[in-house]
């Protein structure tokens, strides 16, 4: 089974910059989106054999995520019962046989900090979420996390300590998250890996001297460890400020 995510920044956007190049070329089972900046009919995309869901944010523009999946689940939820996170359009959950898979668009703390109470709140309330979920089946949580959990995961660790997406309470956030019982794909299986990211700023030629963040993930329950077989970074793929990400699981 394979599976994306990718914070496109504009779905409309990235469409013109070649999306569905890289969705066809991919042909994977499961894409989850985030950051689709959309509301209902403001796009039509013809996906050969993937029923979409999406949740679009009440504001214009803003936020929302999609996924789109080869087999039908068994059911569909969005957002998790708080309604301020609801209208913002950030979390949608998919039920298969198997598993459960939710894309998340993480809030960001804002430069000044300003909606970190905010944030650190919705971590208690996510991580919660995918605890009870893990108790039915396993779950595999993916998206814009908006954090870079260790000081490999940024270039520059010593100038960002104590900015938004890297400081002491967010990490320590992360870190709560994967201690109750889940595996950051990637760093599992690549502990040592340096510059390695999924976010670049749109200042001149960041992207190309890769001064970035790795702040997308793929988040699996430790249940599904033995079922993981690859975790990839799509660098090379353009069309947004992040790239994809990429995982392969040996489940049927």
């Amino acid at each position: 089974m394979k599976l994306v995510s990718w914070n496109v920044n504009g779905i409309r956007a990235c469409v013109q910059k070649g999306f569905l190049d890289y969705f066809n070329e991919i042909d994977a089972d499961i894409v989850c989106l985030q950051e689709t900046k959309l509301q209902e009919g403001q796009i039509t995309l013809e996906l050969k054999d993937h029923h979409q869901y999406w949740n679009y944010a009440i504001k214009k523009g803003y936020s929302g995520t999609a996924i789109f999946t080869k087999k039908k689940p068994i059911s569909v939820s969005y957002g998790i019962g708080k309604e301020n996170e609801e209208a913002e359009g950030r979390i949608i959950t998919l039920e298969f046989e198997q598993f459960y898979i939710i894309t998340v668009y993480t809030p960001n703390s804002k430069r000044d900090l300003a909606r970190i109470q905010y944030r650190l709140e919705w971590e208690d309330l996510i991580r919660e979420y995918i605890k009870e979920l893990d108790l039915i089946k396993p779950v595999i949580l993916c998206g814009d996390l908006n954090v870079a959990h260790h000081e490999i995961d940024l270039k520059n660790p010593k100038s960002n300590k104590g900015n938004s997406g890297f400081t002491i309470e967010e990490r320590d956030k992360m870190t709560e998250l994967l201690n109750a019982g889940f595996i950051d794909t990637f760093r599992h299986l690549y502990p040592d890996k340096a510059d390695s990211y999924t976010w670049w700023s749109y200042m001149n030629k960041v992207r190309e001297r890769n001064i970035g963040w790795r702040i997308d993930y793929f988040i699996i329950s430790s249940h599904l460890k033995s079922h993981l077989l690859d975790s990839q970074i799509h660098t090379d793929i353009l069309g947004s400020d992040h790239c994809p990400v990429y995982i392969e699981l040996d489940i049927p």
